[in-house]
């Protein structure tokens, strides 16, 4: 076969290793020119070298392989460029979580951050819709988002009125093991018939600590050691799930800078503040 190279060849022509190239013959990403049927030597033709520095280039954005596979046996110049605007748009958001990152823990570092400003609140027994049920950590985030779509759509579609903000309720298991029940609720007056998972409940009064977080939930643990400190500190702390109140969410406004979500921790109420 003319204007071919070995393995070998083909690897420093392309800077890809050898081990990397029979991997990806293996999976049908980048297929040799010629396969030796006797002794399984591979041959690369020299019009494969682009199509190798396309797929380096993609690794090293983290493209995975399979993305790979798709952009290059995409039918079309529109549907590979869509699939490239995608992955780009996500390595776009990653960065952005990198940056918020490295922002909180120079803040960390520094001691930059104003003091907590604590206040205590006392919440009368509230009737809400409510989705409740056993989450993982690492699904909680969009669970809690499903959750609170399906609790505004139910209202909606029953013609009730959300009387409140948006909270949660979080037991002590979600965060010691990782897993445990979590409970979205929708404070609302009415009769609400059950639906689908949203079931009509009464939000336990409670006395609460709070402190009112800003921005993303990426952060929010610095809130919540903020609370705890003040409440060892200064408060008698009672049994009880944690609870989350979302002041101003992504249902409010797409600046995820103006989010608040205020944190109640449950206290037993003494009169005083500390």
């Amino acid at each position: 076969m003319s204007h071919a190279l070995t393995i070998g060849d083909f690897s420093k022509a392309t800077h890809l290793s050898v081990r990397t190239l029979r991997h990806y013959h293996q999976i049908g990403l980048l297929e040799p020119a010629d396969v030796d049927p006797d002794t399984g030597y591979r041959r690369y033709a020299t019009e494969q070298i682009p199509a190798a520095q396309v797929i380096r280039r993609f690794r090293a954005l983290d493209m995975p392989l399979d993305d790979i596979q798709a952009v290059l046996t995409a039918p079309d110049v529109r549907t590979r460029d869509q699939l490239i605007a995608a992955h780009l748009g996500r390595m776009e958001a990653g960065l952005a979580r990198t940056q918020q990152a490295v922002t909180s823990l120079r803040d960390l570092l520094e001691r930059r951050s104003a003091p907590a400003a604590i206040g205590h609140r006392s919440v009368p027994a509230t009737p809400a819709a409510a989705i409740s049920e056993d989450v993982g950590v690492a699904d909680a985030l969009l669970w809690y988002q499903g959750a609170l779509g399906e609790l505004r759509a139910t209202l909606g579609a029953q013609r009730l009125r959300a009387d409140g903000p948006a909270g949660g309720m979080f037991a002590d298991e979600l965060f010691a093991d990782e897993r445990g029940r979590a409970t979205v609720f929708l404070p609302c007056r009415g009769p609400l018939r059950p639906t689908g998972r949203v079931t009509p409940t009464t939000v336990p009064a409670a006395e609460l600590a709070t402190i009112v977080h800003s921005g993303t939930h990426d952060d929010i643990d610095r809130a919540y050691g903020a609370l705890a400190t003040h409440v060892a500190e200064h408060e008698l702390a009672v049994d009880g799930p944690l609870r989350e109140y979302y002041l101003i969410g992504p249902g409010d406004t797409l600046d995820e800078g103006a989010w608040r979500t205020e944190i109640g921790w449950p206290v037993f109420a003494t009169g005083t503040t500390g």
